[in-house]
């Protein structure tokens, strides 16, 4: 994957900044941009059929959401971007999938870029998709790459009901709502990659096979792209925090401490995981080489039991003349006795020492 994204970056080699060029994969077949403009009394939904029409969303008092599903069409996104009056190098960064989260002050709207992570109820294979965020006075524009489903669905719904402050508050709340969602479900997909740790922790102590040592080493890539994804929105939760642009009033900075404290949770459990996977490859180690020399020990036992008795045989192997227990009547039953009782002595002793 990291080598397509290269050859994807590659296009745009010698082009100016600000150079508009769809970076990542097609995740959606056409474009889509809906539209959910709320005040405390009223909501209302549509869907952009013609992006020209988005000038007419600018500059109401009611907070506007627009979110837009499909980033491969460059014009259409050129449209949304002039209309709102977007810079250059913010639309240039939407196009590129492959950003780490951030956030950034224009002024008149901030741009955030979030990391959202899903994973199918069949498979345990965990997908991630950029999310951008644009924060303006009333409106938040959402773009999202297009992947089937998303996390918003509990933002949106509360707006529909009404219920909570969601359709009380400004859009800097709503931009907070989002965010929040996107995190929550950050322990969603912890929560599954926790059960997948403790039953491989329990099959590396009962059966240590070989395709435990994979499931480590894909579990450890996950995590290292999960702290990848997470880790730098810290930065940017604090960022919006900290209060340094108008668009977001006091009141939103407490709601913005309490996702600043889950994102440390999140990493905090990422780290915990990570040295649990480290630990389980120790352990693997460690019970191959157990195993090892448990089967070593096995045939060591083996191995002295039997050297007595081979000497045993090579003596009266020796075709010699002057042997007397070669002409004996019970030299052969003699000869078996003694080999017996040498076995079982040497048995009994190590069961003794407790070597077997």
């Amino acid at each position: 994957m990291a080598q397509a994204v290269l050859k994807k970056r590659s296009k745009k080699a010698g082009l100016p900044p600000g150079a508009l060029v769809h970076i990542g994969e097609r995740k959606a077949e056409v474009m889509k941009a809906s539209v959910m403009d709320y005040d405390e009394k009223n909501c209302s939904e549509t869907t952009l059929t013609d992006l020209d029409l988005c000038i007419s969303l600018r500059g109401k008092p009611s907070v506007t959401w627009v979110d837009i599903e499909g980033v491969h069409d460059i014009q259409a996104l050129e449209k949304i971007g002039l209309c709102f009056g977007l810079h250059p190098l913010v639309m240039e960064d939407i196009l590129n999938t492959d950003q780490r989260p951030k956030i950034e002050d224009y002024g008149d709207y901030l741009y955030i870029v979030l990391r959202m992570l899903t994973s199918g109820s069949e498979t345990d294979e965990i997908s991630s998709e950029q999310v951008s965020l644009i924060l303006g006075e009333n409106f938040v524009i959402s773009v999202q790459e297009g992947a089937k489903g998303d996390v918003f669905d509990p933002v949106r719904n509360r707006i529909r009901n009404g219920k909570g402050q969601l359709r009380k508050l400004g859009a800097d709340y709503l931009a907070y709502s989002l965010i929040d969602a996107v995190v929550d479900n950050y322990f969603i997909i912890l929560e599954k990659i926790g059960e997948r740790v403790e039953w491989l922790e329990e099959t590396l102590v009962s059966n240590p096979a070989p395709e435990a040592l994979h499931l480590i080493h894909n579990l450890k890539r996950e995590m290292i792209y999960l702290r990848k994804s997470v880790w730098p929105l810290r930065e940017v939760v604090s960022g919006m925090q900290r209060r340094d642009s108008t668009l977001i009033r006091e009141s939103t900075g407490y709601y913005l401490r309490d996702v600043y404290d889950h994102t440390i949770q999140v990493i905090d459990t990422i780290e915990t995981f990570r040295d649990m996977l480290s630990g389980m490859l120790d352990i693997y180690l460690s019970s191959i080489s157990n195993r090892t020399n448990a089967v070593m020990k096995v045939l060591t036992v083996i191995a002295t039991i039997f050297i007595p008795l081979t000497w045993i045989v090579g003596i009266y192997g020796m075709n010699f003349k002057n042997m007397p227990e070669l002409e004996w009547h019970y030299g052969y039953l003699a000869s078996w006795v003694a080999m017996i009782g040498v076995a079982l002595g040497m048995v009994i002793y190590f069961k003794k020492k407790k070597w077997w």
